[in-house]
């Protein structure tokens, strides 16, 4: 059994031919790309302002890997991933807005604020504002059955979206380092059958970390591991260490990171903070003028619902900033 991480961003930096002439002439007020929770609330918001906007997103969003969400505002039942999506890609099709499914490849900023934008499928689009909606990826386990184990939520990325779900479930934290310790202690608080497993990485812990984790009640398991794999019928993940010893769990938390798609903000030079992420100001601006963000891909808590009010707040600063009548710093 091999545990490997991997990602494909589908936003690529990587330079584009062609000269200034190739490109539209006919500006857009705003370019959003990336089409997840952020990006399609941001493109609602700027139709109903009457704004030029268009969506480049180069498929797969994270929320489409979400088996249900419970925090989903105004849906008592919970709303899978896919769901909510297909309601928001329809009523960004009630404004026409355009939505092309392709990668971007280069963003150049014009001496006169406008920005160049070049696609892998060809596109050459001028626009007068860019709202990077990238998102992240999640470094995925790689485990017999890591797929169905994600669909019968029994693989989980997101604590606090669905920790409430594991309330006294035996609860195995996979993770190296700070990371899955704190989300080993974070757990905690909604089970007492915690437990960290590293397979066979160094934790790299402190011993007041270590202390904590023993005062928590929380298992550690640092010995190698042979295989992992998902019961489907029994509804539990198996582990296998390589000393023949053998755990099940009901709920697995993957705490191996994510990958963040900060690429195009850094080709154009915003400011990132250590992790990758994007720096923004209360208007969700970048360090770059112009140059918007919103969602996982700024400095915060990833939730749908943080996205969709970055969104918004992002596309009402992009609307009053173009606007004759209105200026926003």
């Amino acid at each position: 059994m091999t545990i490997a991480s991997g990602y494909s961003s589908g936003y690529a930096s990587a330079s584009a031919s062609g000269s200034a002439s190739d490109y539209a002439s006919d500006n857009l007020d705003c370019l959003i790309i990336g089409g997840g929770p952020a990006g399609l609330t941001a493109a609602t918001y700027m139709a109903r302002y009457l704004r030029r906007v268009q969506i480049i997103d180069g498929g797969n969003p994270r929320l489409g890997w979400i088996p249900k969400s419970h925090n989903y505002p105004g849906v008592p039942e919970g709303m899978h991933g896919e769901d909510a999506l297909y309601y928001m890609r329809s009523q960004v099709a009630l404004y026409n807005v355009p939505v092309i499914n392709d990668h971007v490849v280069e963003i150049k900023k014009r001496p006169d604020d406008d920005f160049l934008v070049a696609t892998k499928g060809g596109n050459r689009l001028r626009t007068r504002t860019v709202l990077l909606c990238t998102g992240v990826v999640d470094v995925e386990p790689r485990f017999d059955g890591v797929k169905q184990a994600l669909n019968d939520s029994i693989l989980r990325y997101c604590p606090i979206c669905d920790g409430y779900e594991a309330v006294d479930k035996k609860t195995v934290i996979l993770g190296m380092g700070k990371g899955g310790f704190a989300e080993a202690l974070f757990v905690r608080h909604y089970t007492p059958y915690v437990s960290l497993l590293t397979l066979g990485m160094e934790s790299e812990l402190t011993t007041q970390e270590h202390e904590k984790l023993k005062k928590a009640g929380i298992r550690l398991f640092d010995a190698p591991v042979a295989d992992i794999r998902y019961q489907e019928r029994e509804k539990n993940i198996v582990v296998r260490f390589q000393t023949g010893d053998v755990e099940s769990f009901d709920v697995m938390y993957s705490a191996l990171g994510t990958k963040v798609n900060s690429e195009l903000a850094s080709q154009l030079g915003a400011t990132l903070n250590e992790e990758g992420k994007v720096d923004v100001d209360a208007h969700m601006q970048t360090s770059v003028s112009g140059l918007y963000a919103a969602g996982d891909i700024v400095v915060g808590l990833n939730q749908i619902v943080v996205a969709m009010g970055q969104a918004a707040v992002a596309a009402t600063a992009i609307h009053n900033r173009l606007s004759t009548w209105h200026t926003v710093p």
